[in-house]
């Protein structure tokens, strides 16, 4: 097991967020949003050539690898009534820079919900079909794409990430322990309850090669408030205690979403609160993964 993180929580600047990963001694970056010497934050993947050349040579200076590619493909952004053109643009432009960094997983979905649609006319035919020809294009490439629980047709609950599992051969997944505390799950009648992470887990654990950490709470104005790793509603220490008990040796990805120091009220630059708050969150699981070792 190798503990990561979407270090652009700490900063969008390549080496801000290399600087976070070494505080922390860690050697691995999950790669979202990135800049560097003041460019705009652009995915990974859509970045101009000249500045993605400039964030290999600063990774590669400071010993630092990309384990995943946070990409947008297919996410919650994108509609499956989009031209499939755009997902294969994204496709192709990732998969010669993952081959450059040596980055063998990237982060996929299904797609955003339509809205104005009941969970049974989501398209899912044409969903599948675009899955299948994305997995085949990164397999060929000798990479692996996973799909993570998010607001798409796969996080709708753990009965549609199933269903994809079925529908597209070779799909791994990406669990993330926060999603589900603020998802509904669309296999229930309205009104649609929010769904368990841990049941959503333990559904679709044998299919799981790759883990993002988030937590949090639902208030009682119904918004999720997020909270450092194990003090919310994730289920986090048992689906963590879990995945240590069965053997597992994949990436734990950090993906804090706090906004602010709760044990630091000094810091009031936004800056440095966010790089401060990414470590932080870095330090509680690596305790948290510690004690479950312990126990």
């Amino acid at each position: 097991m190798y503990l990561t993180g979407f270090a652009d929580e700490a900063s969008a600047d390549i080496d801000v967020q290399i600087r976070a990963t070494k505080e922390l001694g860690w050697s691995h970056i999950e790669a979202r949003n990135v800049s560097v010497d003041g460019s705009p934050p652009q995915n990974l993947h859509d970045v101009p050539d000249e500045v993605f050349d400039k964030i290999c040579a600063r990774l590669d200076q400071a010993g630092v690898r990309v384990n995943c590619f946070g990409s947008t493909i297919a996410n919650w952004g994108k509609s499956i009534l989009d031209p499939f053109d755009i997902t294969l643009a994204e496709v192709g432009r990732a998969i010669p820079r993952m081959q450059r960094l040596g980055t063998k997983l990237i982060r996929i979905m299904s797609y955003a919900v339509l809205k104005d649609r009941g969970p049974e006319d989501q398209e899912e035919q044409e969903r599948f079909r675009r899955l299948r020809d994305i997995v085949k294009r990164f397999h060929d490439a000798g990479l692996t794409p996973v799909h993570e629980n998010c607001m798409n047709y796969g996080g709708m609950g753990w009965k549609y990430t199933l269903r994809l599992l079925e529908n597209v051969p070779g799909l791994k997944l990406v669990f993330d322990t926060g999603n589900p505390v603020f998802s509904k799950d669309y296999s229930y009648s309205p009104p649609l309850p929010h769904q368990s992470s841990w049941e959503f887990y333990q559904q679709v654990r044998d299919h799981v090669v790759y883990v993002h950490i988030k937590d949090g709470i639902i208030d009682q104005n119904g918004k999720m408030q997020y909270t450092f790793p194990g003090e919310g509603a994730g289920d986090v220490r048992r689906i963590v205690a879990d995945l240590l008990h069965r053997g597992y040796d994949g990436g734990i990805s950090i993906e804090p979403h706090l906004k602010a120091v709760f044990h630091d009220p000094s810091l009031t630059s936004e800056d440095a609160a966010r790089y401060a708050n990414y470590v932080e969150y870095g330090r509680r699981m690596e305790r948290l993964i510690a004690a479950l070792r312990r126990a």
